[in-house]
């Protein structure tokens, strides 16, 4: 199980950096600590890991916002002894110049491998639109597989498509839009539909050549006729049949990127097919082996489903914590079968809840992400637990969270 304890202290890689804040919003009247103006109006003040929750929470008080953070760098030091001996020659370069630790960088298929963690820190291409729905890609069925096992509710199929044929690349985090066939109501071509990707950007068999979905059927009663009623898209997806072909358009998306940092501490929240990046995260980050990519952080995946039978890659994700038990935590919200502290059915934004402290300590570290992805209703539970957490000290839950998005640190993919 994962031990938030093992996340700070001197005793770590991280407890030993030191860290650049770059501040708005505070007044030259000491509040800095006598950090260097820049030219864009902002303060920049360096701070050791050990201090970094203490310091965010100062800022936050003071009315400053942060709008950058990044480890401290060789040519940091050698800026601040020119200011130290009175030049004006040397300012520390703009945050553009300098990407931000918390920002995702993805790299793309075709890019060296071996890079460090320090040269990762350049900005990488994000693939985006290579196709668009005048002219998608058509990929082929290589597989569709059953995920709900016996005893659960709905269909949820896992489909695994062959793109070897085209250009298409994707990151982990992006979407494909998928364009069923056929015309509407209106006699026009039907829309395209978009699909969060379940595998890693080199696809379920390693190679660059397939891509795979997480796709629940959708089903309901006509409130007129009682009549059963299919998602046009979602269905046509589940019944594909091995060698069929599947009008693919994208990828899309920059808000779920996972972040290339390798010391980062990741909470995951999901309900049912919202496990989708997920999936392509945690294989990413513990079954597949990367020269240039090697997780040390903390992982914590809390999944909301109704019933065990629902529990979508069970084995995977037990397999995963089972051999990784530091590093990653797995906890489950099974609506139909627990109960919460008032009785009532165990939702996700339960288990938040219940668990709201822990994850308020790991948010405050400034290397944590947290993705949000599945159902609309869950984000109210989500933030009801995170401000109780806050409140007990004195931080405005609602304003920290908007800093946290600033900072590319709270991603949210919701539907």
């Amino acid at each position: 199980m994962y031990n938030p304890n093992a996340s700070g202290g001197n005793n770590t890689v991280a407890g030993n950096r030191l860290f650049v804040y770059e501040v708005e919003g505070l007044g030259q009247d000491g509040n800095g600590q006598d950090a260097p103006i820049r030219r864009s109006g902002t303060q920049t003040m360096t701070v050791p890991y050990n201090r970094m929750n203490e310091e965010m929470q100062r800022i936050t008080r003071l009315g400053g916002k942060i709008v950058n953070i990044r480890p401290l760098t060789g040519e940091d030091w050698n800026n601040q002894a020119a200011s130290a001996n009175g030049s004006q020659a040397q300012e520390s370069k703009p945050a553009e110049a300098s990407k931000s630790m918390t920002q995702a960088k993805p790299e793309t298929k075709g890019e060296a491998k071996g890079k460090t963690s320090a040269k990762a820190s350049e900005k990488k291409k994000v693939p985006v639109n290579i196709y668009r729905p005048k002219n998608p890609f058509v990929g082929k069925c290589l597989s569709n597989e059953g995920l709900v096992r016996e005893g659960g509710s709905g269909r949820v199929q896992h489909l695994k498509f062959d793109i070897s044929a085209g250009d298409l690349e994707y990151l982990e985090g992006q979407s494909i839009g998928i364009i069923p066939p056929g015309e509407d109501d209106k006699g026009k071509p039907h829309k395209l539909r978009l699909y969060s990707i379940a595998s890693t950007r080199h696809g379920d068999d390693g190679d660059d050549k397939t891509v795979s979905l997480c796709v629940r059927e959708l089903e309901y009663q006509h409130p007129e006729t009682g009549e059963t009623v299919y998602g046009v898209c979602s269905k046509f997806l589940c019944d594909l049949k091995e060698g069929d072909d599947v009008s693919i358009t994208g990828p899309v998306g920059k808000e779920m990127l996972l972040p290339d940092d390798e010391h980062a501490n990741v909470i995951m929240m999901a309900t049912g097919t919202g496990i989708a990046p997920f999936r392509a995260f945690l294989q990413r980050m513990f079954e597949e082996k990367h020269e240039d990519y090697k997780f040390k952080g903390k992982a914590w995946l809390i999944f909301g489903i109704p019933y065990t039978a629902n529990i979508l890659y069970k084995d995977d994700l037990e397999k995963m914590q089972a051999e990784y038990p530091d590093q990653f935590e797995l906890t489950y919200a099974i609506s139909r079968e627990q109960t919460n502290a008032d009785g009532g059915k165990m939702y996700l934004q339960h288990r938040i809840q219940e668990n709201a402290d822990r994850v308020w300590e790991l948010v405050q570290q400034p290397n944590t992400h947290t993705y949000i992805c599945g159902l609309k209703g869950m984000e109210g539970g989500i933030d009801e637990g995170m401000s109780s957490a806050a409140s007990k000290q004195g931080v405005d839950w609602s304003d920290y969270q908007k800093q946290l998005k600033k900072a590319h640190r709270w991603h949210v993919e919701t539907y």
